[in-house]
């Protein structure tokens, strides 16, 4: 699973409520986004980091982005992390943001990979398990889907030991993906990134940000029922359930959920797909 901290005007114990009841779920995991300003979002990321892992008993990692993060904010964060007994993050570029020019200290994922690992053999402990993240559809700024994964190869080699995908709604995407970095010597676990999307906005907006194609039972789906509330998210969830059943059924490594902070949805979804792994 996979939560988000809330906006800066609300309260970090709004999240909460949403953690007891994924907790219950009974999840491997539970990852939580981290902005992309700076390391003013670890206080908060780190309360609901500790909240997962030592209220609610499950396992947790943390996002790190690093486009606007300079080596000594970095530094900074790891050490904070570590002495908060943080183990698991996710090393990700991040989003660009318009208007703001990137520190430039970290240019790809690979090089905070690389960072994370200097860090954890200069304190000689290991601390950190490093996770990544992959894109079967490639990446948006990338090229090609070719050279999105060799750039993903680089940054497995760094050290990534696990990765999650980002969100797709034609699992054939998937699967071609995986026959891709196999081929280019890619052979850490692959979770497949799903996100059920219960309104029309979301979906625009997850379209347009990261460049995912939508099959056109997805877009009927979306026609017929995106004005109706209620419909659009049953139907969300339904797609999704559809998605992992085959997905599966074809031997995927893990799924990962991107819950929106939406209990309800992920327990729909979980009790309908507890019985298949």
């Amino acid at each position: 699973f996979e939560v988000f901290p809330p906006k800066k005007t609300s309260p970090v114990e709004t999240v909460y409520k949403t953690l007891d009841a994924l907790k219950d779920l009974k999840p491997d995991f539970i990852s939580v986004t981290y902005g992309a300003g700076g390391s003013e979002n670890c206080e908060t990321t780190l309360d609901i980091v500790n909240r997962i892992k030592n209220v609610c008993g499950v396992e947790s990692a943390s996002h790190l982005t690093c486009t606007y993060l300079t080596k000594k904010d970095a530094t900074k964060v790891l050490e904070t992390f570590r002495a908060n007994g943080v183990e698991n993050i996710l090393a990700l570029r991040g989003d660009k943001i318009e208007g703001r020019t990137p520190c430039g200290d970290f240019i790809h994922a690979s090089d905070l990979v690389n960072f994370i690992k200097e860090f954890d053999e200069e304190h000689k402990d290991g601390t950190f398990n490093i996770l990544g993240a992959c894109y079967p559809e490639g990446h948006p700024t990338s090229p090609s889907i070719i050279s999105d994964i060799q750039s993903l190869k680089i940054k497995v080699d760094a050290g990534v030991t696990h990765l999650m995908s980002q969100l797709f709604f034609d699992n054939s995407y998937f699967y071609d993906f995986l026959e891709k970095v196999k081929i280019a010597g890619i052979n850490v676990p692959i979770e497949a990134g799903i996100m059920p999307v219960v309104n029309r906005k979301q979906i625009e907006r997850m379209v347009n940000v990261c460049g995912v194609a939508l099959p056109k039972k997805y877009s009927a789906m979306m026609e017929k029922y995106g004005d109706n509330t209620e419909a659009i998210r049953d139907a969300g969830i339904a797609y999704a359930i559809d998605q992992i059943v085959d997905l599966v059924s074809q031997g995927v490594d893990g799924i990962h959920l991107y819950t929106m902070n939406n209990p309800y949805v992920a327990k729909k979804i979980n009790d309908a797909v507890r019985s298949l792994f």
